[in-house]
C-alpha cells in the first residue's frame, strides 16, 4: 500500500489509499476539509473488524525491511502492530551483477498474501535528523511541499542533498497553527542500505525512519517518482461491487419513482371517477335546496293572504241579498268585484272592517241598469292576512272569475 506525502502519527496504522484520497479531496473542496475527511475516514474504518479491514484492503499492512549487519530483517506492520517474519542473509539475495536473478527474491520465502504487500526500507533512528516546526494551519494540506523550503534554514543540508518528509503532530485551537516535524536523511546514508537490498530496492514503496522506541515514524522519505505502486488485488472486485451497488441503488430509486407515479395515477383516476358522482350529488343537493326554499316561500306567501273559499264566505256574509256579482277576480293581493246592487252606495261601508282585506273602494261611477233597476258597480280591495295565522297546507287557488247573485 502506498503512503502519501503527508505522514501519520506513530500510533496510526499503515497508510491506506482510501484515507489519503479522501484527505486530498477534502483539501481541494475547502480549506480545512481535508482534516475532517481524514478523521471521518479513519474513524469509519476503525469501526470495522481488523479481519474485515484486511479483506477490503483498508489495512493490508506493509513489509518493513531493515538492514542489520549481514542480514535483512523482514517485519510485518499491520493495524499498528509490528512482528518479525525472519531474517534473510544478504548472501541469499542476488547482486546487481547476477546473470540470472529471480523476479521476486521474497516470493520464495513468504506466502503470496505477504509477498504482495508494499515493501518499505526501515532506517535506524540515528540515520535521520528531526526538527519540530510551527506552521499555519493552511500548510497542513501540502505539508511536504511547505517544509521543503525550511530545509536550508532548519538543517545544515540543502534540499537536493537529502531525502525528506514531514508529519503532522497536532493542531492548535487557540491560534490556528499546527505543529509539524521535519525529517531529513542525507542521501549518502541511503546508498549502503539500498545497495544491501540489491534488486529489491527497485520494489520499494517507501523509506521510513525508526523512532526512539524502535517503531516506524510513519513517514516516506522516498521520492514520489521512485515509489513502487502496488496494485490492489481486490481492485476489480471492489469496482464490480461498487458498480453493482450503484446499479442496485439506481434501480431501487427508479422503482420507488415508478411506484409513486403509479400510485399518483391511480389516485388521480379514482378522483376523476368520483368527481362525476360528486358533481351529480352536488347538483341534486342544490336542486333539493331550491325546492325546499321554493316550497317555504310558497308556504309563507300562502300564509300571508286568505284563501278564495274564505273570501267567498266573507263576501256572502257581508253583501246584501239585493246584490249579486257578475265577476270576482283575485290577482296577487288585489280583489276585484263587478256586479249589480240596489244598495251600491253602501257596499263600501259593509265591506269595511274585514280581517281578510282592507281599503275597499268603488272604482268609477255607478251606472244604472234599466233592465234590472239596479246600479252597476266596480269595487276593489287589498287582500290582507287571514284570520288564522297558522300556515296552511292547502294549495293556493289560481285566479278565477265568479258570477253570482
Amino acid at each position: 500500500m502506498n503512503a502519501g506525502s503527508e505522514s501519520r502519527p506513530q500510533n496510526r496504522p499503515a497508510a491506506d489509499w482510501a484515507q489519503d484520497r479522501l484527505r486530498r479531496l477534502g483539501a481541494r473542496l475547502a480549506p480545512g476539509a481535508g482534516g475532517f475527511a481524514h478523521w471521518w475516514a479513519h474513524n469509519l474504518v476503525a469501526w470495522l473488524p481488523s479481519r474485515v479491514r484486511r479483506v477490503l484492503g483498508f489495512d493490508r499492512g506493509r513489509l518493513l525491511m531493515q538492514v542489520q549487519g549481514d542480514a535483512v530483517q523482514v517485519r510485518l506492520q499491520q493495524a499498528g502492530d509490528v512482528r518479525d517474519l525472519g531474517a534473510v542473509p544478504q548472501s541469499a539475495l542476488p547482486g546487481d551483477d547476477a546473470i540470472v536473478a529471480p523476479v521476486d527474491p521474497l516470493a520464495t520465502l513468504l506466502p503470496p498474501r505477504l509477498a504482495d504487500l508494499p515493501r518499505w526500507l526501515l532506517l535506524p533512528a540515528a540515520a535521520g535528523l528531526r526538527r519540530t516546526l510551527t506552521l499555519p494551519a493552511a500548510a497542513g494540506d501540502r505539508l511536504r511541499d511547505v517544509v521543503g523550503f525550511e530545509i536550508d534554514r532548519q538543517t545544515p543540508f540543502t534540499v537536493d542533498s537529502v531525502a525528506f518528509d514531514a508529519r503532522l503532530l497536532g493542531r492548535r485551537d487557540n491560534d490556528g497553527m499546527i505543529d509539524a516535524e521535519l525529517i531529513v536523511v542525507p542521501r549518502q546514508r541511503l546508498d549502503a542500505p539500498l545497495a544491501a537490498l540489491g534488486p529489491m530496492a527497485a520494489s520499494l514503496a517507501g523509506i521510513d525512519l525508526c523512532a526512539d522506541n524502535g517503531q516506524p515514524l510513519g513517514v516516506n522519505l522516498l521520492e514520489p517518482a521512485s515509489r513502487r505502486r502496488h496494485g490492489d488485488a481486490f481492485r476489480y472486485w471492489n469496482l464490480a461491487l461498487a458498480a453493482v451497488a450503484v446499479i442496485a441503488i439506481a434501480a431501487t430509486m427508479w422503482q420507488l419513482l415508478a411506484n409513486r407515479r403509479a400510485a399518483a395515477d391511480e389516485l388521480q383516476a379514482r378522483i376523476a371517477s368520483q368527481a362525476t358522482a360528486a358533481r351529480t350529488a352536488a347538483e341534486q343537493r342544490q336542486a333539493l335546496i331550491d325546492l325546499i326554499e321554493g316550497q317555504a316561500f310558497l308556504d309563507r306567501e300562502r300564509a300571508q293572504r286568505p284563501t278564495t273559499v274564505e273570501v267567498l264566505d266573507e263576501l256572502t256574509q257581508r253583501l246584501p241579498d239585493s246584490t249579486y256579482l257578475e265577476k270576482l277576480a283575485v290577482e296577487d293581493n288585489n280583489l276585484l268585484m263587478i256586479g249589480l246592487s240596489r244598495e251600491a252606495p253602501s257596499l263600501v261601508q259593509r265591506l269595511q272592517g274585514s280581517k281578510l282585506w282592507r281599503a275597499p273602494s268603488l272604482t268609477g261611477a255607478l251606472m244604472p241598469d234599466p233592465v234590472s233597476g239596479r246600479d252597476r258597480f266596480t269595487l276593489t280591495a287589498e287582500l290582507g292576512a287571514p284570520a288564522s295565522t297558522a300556515p296552511r297546507t292547502t294549495a293556493p287557488s289560481p285566479p278565477e272569475d265568479a258570477d253570482g247573485g
